[in-house]
């Protein structure tokens, strides 16, 4: 039954190399049963292979679970990034779960590009191979559609025996030490080449939030004025008041961590989202929330959190926005640091969670109702929410 699968899917890979053409989002539930044969469905976001991607579509469009090692680098997809989409389908197939999972799409990027697949322990040996061989990291070692197809035929249904089966488990060894060879080369990229594909996993889960986030608004406030920014960003504008989140920028991590200062965590990135009104006759002009891209809670687990600060109360300082935003640099980190320091976090480290944003979207629409109709002072009470515990330390 599973080798039935692959095979039809591989032939439909086969037809769609010889076209040009990638499908970029293979899984179960776009493999459909039709006339007997096992036929791949849904071409929404196909392409073909020598087109150029322009940068709002996003490189990242799919699911997480089937997304090629290459495709977190935000480089571009191939007909090899389907060869992998169907090794994972093989594993689940034969296995019944996906050989990579993560809560976040930054563990997925993470397990795709430095992670080891499962063995498989259902397949024969030269369906295992073949599967582990669509499963390497690097594209150039995955079997091309044709070569795919042409083995999965010779895949035996009965099991083998004698010197074809000792051959065959030697393959199979021969194919997994391959596959623990190409996973080095793959841990051994850089910390900067890290770093790099963690911007660009930043980038796209901040465009799915600020897309949600503005929709939203839209059709709560259709008449609002509304002026595109860099990067994603976008600004939001009723009578007086004026909501803005800005494109994420990426943290240089020499000035986020020091030897004299370390920091808690690590931040790749981050936005401001910042109310503003005119001045009131105390001289307040609104707040502003930085949103990072860092592993605050969990170490290496990196995601968006919403957070804000404040000047320390010994501190005889009025400011203009209270609490107010901050890039991650040396007043930030002190701020995240045990100790006396000039700033602290004003708000706790919220997880933006996709999909999951509704208190997020509407408590900033509330303050920006509130700025509209002229209702917005400065907190009573700093800071608003307890920020205690809500990162690691």
């Amino acid at each position: 039954m599973s080798q039935n699968v692959l095979s039809d899917v591989a032939k439909t890979l086969v037809d769609l190399k010889d076209r040009g053409i990638v499908h970029r989002d293979l899984k179960p539930a776009n493999i459909l049963l039709m006339g007997g044969r096992w036929c791949l469905a849904d071409f929404g976001i196909a392409r073909y292979a020598e087109a150029t991607t322009a940068k709002p579509t996003f490189k990242l469009h799919g699911t997480f679970a089937y997304m090629a090692p290459e495709r977190w680098s935000n480089q571009r997809a191939t007909s090899a990034s389907d060869i992998y989409a169907l090794g994972i389908l093989a594993h689940e197939l034969l296995e019944g779960f996906t050989p990579f999972t993560g809560a976040t799409d930054a563990d997925f990027a993470e397990r795709r590009l430095r992670g080891t697949p499962p063995p498989l322990t259902t397949a024969p040996p030269l369906l295992a191979a073949l599967v582990t061989e669509c499963l390497f990291k690097g594209p150039q070692g995955r079997p091309a559609p044709g070569n795919l197809l042409a083995r999965l035929r010779h895949v035996p249904i009965s099991a083998m025996s004698g010197g074809l089966a000792a051959l065959a488990e030697a393959n199979q060894s021969s194919v997994a030490r391959r596959a623990e060879a190409d996973r080095r080369a793959s841990e051994q990229a850089t910390e900067a080449d890290l770093r790099k594909d963690l911007f660009e996993a930043a980038k796209t889960s901040f465009g799915f939030i600020a897309d949600d986030f503005l929709t939203t608004l839209k059709n709560a406030a259709p008449s609002a004025e509304i002026r595109m920014g860099k990067q994603g960003g976008w600004t939001i504008r009723m009578t007086d008041a004026q909501l803005t989140l800005s494109g994420p920028q990426e943290t240089v991590s020499e000035i986020w961590r020091t030897d004299s200062t370390p920091a808690p965590f690590d931040v790749i990135a981050s936005a401001t989202l910042s109310l503003k009104i005119p001045a009131n006759y105390h001289g307040y002009e609104g707040r502003s929330h930085s949103l990072w891209y860092a592993d605050a809670q969990m170490q290496d687990q990196y995601q968006w959190f919403e957070t804000a600060f404040m000047s320390t109360p010994i501190r005889p300082v009025t400011g203009t926005m209270d609490p107010f935003a901050l890039n991650p640099h040396h007043e930030s980190r002190g701020a995240v640091n045990p100790g006396m320091a000039m700033h602290q976090v004003a708000w706790p480290f919220t997880p933006l969670v996709i999909g999951d944003l509704d208190e997020f979207i509407s408590r900033w629409a509330a303050w920006l109702a509130q700025a509209a109709n002229g209702q917005v002072s400065h907190p009573s009470t700093m800071p608003e929410r307890s920020p205690e515990g809500s990162w690691r330390r």
